[in-house]
C-alpha cells in the first residue's frame, strides 16, 4: 500500500524533484508515478496519455505529450502498462491516439 501513496505524492511533486525546478529525470519519474497512480485509480480501465501530462505538466501538459509517450513506451517494455489504440494492443511507438492501460507488473 506504500507504493500507491509514493506514486502519489511524487506525481503530484510533494516527493522527489522540486516541481518547481524540474530536472529531465525527475519529469520522467513523475510522470510515470502518475500514469500509475491514474491506472490504479481507474481499476482496470485505461487512460489518456494526456491525462499524465496534465497532472506533471499542469496548463504546459501539451509540451509534456512526447515524453509521456517515451516514458509509455518504456513502462510498456517493462510489462508495467499496455498499450492500445482503437481497443488493440499497439506498439509503444505507434502514430495518432493511445491509450494506457495496466499491464502485468503494475
Amino acid at each position: 500500500m506504500r507504493f500507491r501513496v509514493q506514486d502519489a505524492k511524487v506525481a503530484l511533486g510533494e516527493r522527489g524533484d522540486p516541481w518547481w525546478e524540474p530536472t529531465e529525470e525527475g519529469r520522467r519519474e513523475r510522470i510515470a508515478a502518475a500514469v500509475r497512480a491514474l491506472l490504479r485509480h481507474r481499476d482496470g480501465t485505461t487512460i489518456c496519455p494526456s491525462d499524465a501530462a496534465k497532472v506533471v505538466g499542469g496548463e504546459q501538459w501539451r509540451d509534456l505529450m512526447e515524453t509521456v509517450r517515451h516514458v509509455a513506451a518504456g513502462m510498456a517494455s517493462e510489462q508495467q502498462i499496455s498499450i492500445t489504440q482503437k481497443g488493440e494492443l499497439a506498439e509503444a511507438d505507434a502514430k495518432g491516439p493511445i491509450r494506457l492501460g495496466p499491464g502485468l507488473q503494475l
